[in-house]
């Protein structure tokens, strides 16, 4: 839930409970239990959605961080098998050089 759909639910929760108390045929007292547990579910609601999201987020940036190194392996990789072939090939010029210097 981005920044924008918290302030939509909070908005939303405020005026419900707001028309409710205006149209509520219960007494003050039953009504303000009402709000309380209404209250208490909403603050429930974004306990496990903040949840959600950090664990979320959390898989996110496991992921991230395992493609990372992939990238890294695979780079690593290339590294070594450019100083390879570069080795290999100054090796073979090596020898035809001291030749062709004869």
């Amino acid at each position: 839930m981005d920044k924008n759909g918290l302030s939509s639910f909070l908005l939303g929760l405020g005026v419900g409970v707001g028309i409710g108390m205006l149209f509520a045929p219960k007494s003050g007292q039953e009504t303000r239990e009402i709000i309380k547990n209404k209250a208490g579910e909403g603050t429930d609601y974004l306990k496990t959605r903040g949840t959600e999201f950090k664990q979320s987020a959390t898989e996110w940036v496991d992921k991230g961080k395992e493609a990372l190194n992939r990238q890294k392996e695979n780079l690593t990789d290339a590294m070594d098998a450019g100083r390879q072939a570069y080795q290999e090939t100054v090796n073979r010029e090596t020898p035809n050089a001291e030749g062709s210097a004869r």
